[in-house]
């Protein structure tokens, strides 16, 4: 059985492949140490994710289960506008499990294998975290450092009055992964249909991150969200945050064509799609002179971009989100993921 310092020691091998200019040290010392610059600000972000409650082991490939503890916090800092640069992870391993003293090393490996091939492909070099025994259920603690340029990060109360919101790719397919999962669907290796497409859009979700950052780079966007807690929740955090209101149109938010297997009818889709929540798009306001170099910038990102609405002045009374549809406005009700009411 390895130790938990051989397991920290083949974690630290790992991430010393990996190589970045402004790291000092690594992993192996009591703190990692990062060399700063003038001229730009540091981000830093952390999720936390806990079995039964994030997600179930029963229906989470490790691969998988690795990419996506690294990519909720990509997302993040793809949020502010900025670019990833180091990352910190925490294990909290059940002592009562199948993967429970590090006995199941093939676990950690497909783990592994998933983080670090997410970290490499956006230049993320892990620096440090710890490894400890939980009581139950498996938790992992994810932090990732990034940087912006001085007073360019992309906040979410930077909304003006005119502003158009966008929003990066369709929403609602890793909501409907989840229900299939949740129903007992399991993700195959090799098959291609669109409930596999849902599966994977809730397990290894792709961050933004490209997208992000070159919208933080450009000062193309006044605020920026990422869609994790779903579409109607997260921009009434923007209207929120910017003390604004938003009036989004039914006919132009792309809900995504994995929604059609758990509902055909188009209000419950939308409905369905607009709270589920974990799509990890990005959720954006700005003014109507940068929509082409907004639209090129996604292009560029080989994403599909979507004005579904415009921000409006606040209203005297709740709710601060409205939709539109032929013709007729009407109060939009907010609904999303909280993890105190599951």
């Amino acid at each position: 059985m390895q130790s938990e310092f051989d397991f920290i020691k083949r974690i630290r091998d790992q991430a010393a492949k990996s190589s970045a200019r402004d790291l000092v040290l690594g992993i192996g010392d009591d703190a990692a140490v990062l060399r700063e610059r003038d001229g730009r600000e540091t981000l830093v972000t952390v999720d936390l994710l806990v079995e039964d409650i994030d997600f179930k082991l029963e229906y989470a490939p490790p691969r998988f289960l690795g990419h996506k503890a690294l990519a909720v916090s990509l997302s993040d800092i793809a949020a502010m506008g900025g670019a990833p640069a180091f990352s910190l992870l925490t294990l909290g391993i059940p002592r009562q499990s199948r993967i429970s003293n590090l006995k199941f090393e093939a676990f950690w490996e497909e783990f592994f294998a998933g983080y670090f091939a997410l970290a490499e492909e956006h230049s993320v070099t892990l620096i440090g975290g710890d490894v400890s025994s939980t009581p139950i259920r498996l938790t992992i603690d994810s932090v990732v450092i990034g940087h912006c340029l001085a007073g360019s990060a992309v906040r979410r109360g930077g909304a003006k009055v005119g502003d158009g919101v966008y929003l990066t790719g369709p929403v609602g397919a890793s909501a409907t992964g989840l229900k299939l999962l949740l129903d007992g669907a399991r993700v195959s290796d090799g098959e291609e249909s669109l409930a596999q497409s849902a599966l994977r859009a809730h397990l290894k979700p792709a961050p933004r991150v490209a997208f992000g950052r070159r919208i933080g780079e450009r000062g193309l966007a006044n605020s920026m969200i990422d869609v994790s807690d779903g579409l109607t929740q997260d921009l009434a955090r923007i209207c929120e945050e910017s003390a604004t209101a938003a009036i989004i149109d039914f006919d132009f938010v792309p809900v995504a064509k994995e929604v059609g297997l758990v509902s055909k009818e188009p209000e419950a889709a939308f409905d369905f799609a607009v709270r589920g929540g974990e799509d990890f798009e990005l959720l954006l306001t700005a003014s109507g002179d940068d929509n082409s170099e907004l639209f090129e910038t996604a292009a560029s990102c080989g994403l599909r971009l979507s004005r579904i609405g415009e921000i409006v002045p606040a209203r005297q009374t709740p709710p601060s989100l409205m939709l539109r549809r032929g013709g007729e406005v009407k109060p939009l009700s907010i609904h999303g993921w909280d993890h105190f009411q599951i």
